[in-house]
């Protein structure tokens, strides 16, 4: 799990059949401290109802991802989890 921030959306006319319906968010992965960006943004999932703005938990955690979008495949890594208080 990852501490993100959520930098806007992202909109895709053709997805795998397991995505279909799912909200896309552009997130920004930072370091422990909070404040470091660690690498390009990323690409994750909704589950949580996160807006722009947010600051979220990430995980790339590909059983989670499965159970929340009821798939036994699907080509999706990274999803929303929580939003910070």
């Amino acid at each position: 799990m990852q501490v993100a921030s959520v930098i806007g959306t992202a909109v895709s006319t053709i997805k795998h059949q397991s995505m279909v319906g799912s909200k896309l968010l552009v997130v920004q992965p930072y370091l422990t401290d909070g404040k470091t960006p660690d690498g390009f943004p990323l690409l994750a999932l909704d589950t949580v109802g996160a807006g722009k703005g947010d600051t979220v938990i990430i995980t790339s955690d590909g059983k989670a991802m499965r159970e929340a979008l009821q798939a036994d495949a699907t080509p999706a890594r990274w999803s929303v989890t929580g939003i910070k208080d």
